[in-house]
């Protein structure tokens, strides 16, 4: 039985609101000195995102029967280091993006300089916040080690960088299809699967609901890199609170401009129905997965 809309609504309003009041707690305030580099760090921080990966953490500890308080100093580290890769992805030297979520980017603030040593900084706290072993009950704080070692993985030049790097190296290119599933699979899907990872191995998950949420993570990680390349294309700017168009112009590889819109979107609903078979394994503890797997493509930002 699968939630309705208005349920799922409700629960990723109440967890969005459980990551943000815990961030809050866990990162100094801007009063605290220097107060430039806080400010700058809770500027991006806390400019609206939607918290998709600490939320997907948190439900994929709830999803093979844990709690989500288990894993909430991941969870939030995890939006940091996603943080911290938008920042330096709007610099001059990157995108050179001037809104994000509809607000200025933080260089356009605070410059080049203060928002460079705030991705580095906010990157630099997440492993601090992960490896506090204080923050864990005994059994969470005896894995937190693989736990580390997958998250580096998943950010690293191994994914996160490695995507972004080809994202970035490609621009001005022609390139096939193998190519783009690289940039793609790196620079977006490899985070979302290592925060369903982290929040499994966290809540004690056995190894064929951990090979589950893989699968799961995998395919929505690719359907909404692919989903974001379509909303650039037919999203509304006002919605999405950022320049759409901004992929075409500055001739970055994309799904729909190498496959075109039709198949994109034909693409996207394959991964989504195989996201929704890997779970066939976990019972209606995983129904927020399930609606986060639908919702995934049917955004309008």
């Amino acid at each position: 039985m699968s939630m309705s809309d208005g349920v799922l609504k409700n629960y990723l309003k109440t967890r969005k609101k459980i990551v943000d009041d815990a961030l809050d707690e866990y990162l100094p305030p801007e009063t605290d000195y220097p107060a430039v580099i806080f400010k700058s760090m809770r500027h991006s921080l806390f400019a609206g995102g939607k918290r998709l990966r600490p939320i997907l953490c948190m439900a994929a500890a709830e999803a093979v029967g844990g709690h989500h308080s288990t894993v909430m100093p991941i969870a939030c580290a995890i939006e940091m280091i996603h943080t911290y890769s938008l920042i330096h992805d709007d610099l001059p030297a990157m995108d050179d993006d001037d809104f994000r979520r509809g607000k200025p980017t933080n260089h356009r603030i605070f410059g080049e300089g203060i928002a460079i040593l705030a991705g580095d900084a906010l990157l630099t706290e997440a492993f601090h916040l992960i490896s506090d072993a204080k923050l864990y009950d005994s059994e969470a704080a005896e894995r937190i080690m693989p736990v580390i070692h997958a998250v580096t993985d998943a950010a690293g030049f191994r994914g996160m960088i490695g995507g972004q790097v080809m994202d970035l190296v490609c621009e001005g290119h022609t390139i096939d299809l193998e190519t783009l599933e690289y940039i793609h699979s790196r620079k977006t899907e490899r985070l979302i699967s290592v925060s369903l990872h982290a929040g499994a191995v966290l809540a004690r998950a056995d190894e064929e609901k951990l090979a589950a949420l893989a699968d799961y993570g995998k395919n929505i990680g690719y359907a909404f890199q692919i989903f974001d390349d379509i909303l650039d294309v037919e999203g509304e700017s006002s919605v999405m609170g950022k320049d759409t168009g901004s992929d075409e112009a500055k001739g970055k590889a994309t799904y729909p401009a190498l496959v075109g819109l039709a198949a994109s979107r034909t693409r996207c609903r394959e991964l989504i129905d195989n996201a929704l078979a890997a779970l066939d394994v976990l019972d209606e503890r995983a129904d927020p997965l399930r609606g986060i797997a639908r919702l995934t493509i049917e955004r309008k930002a």
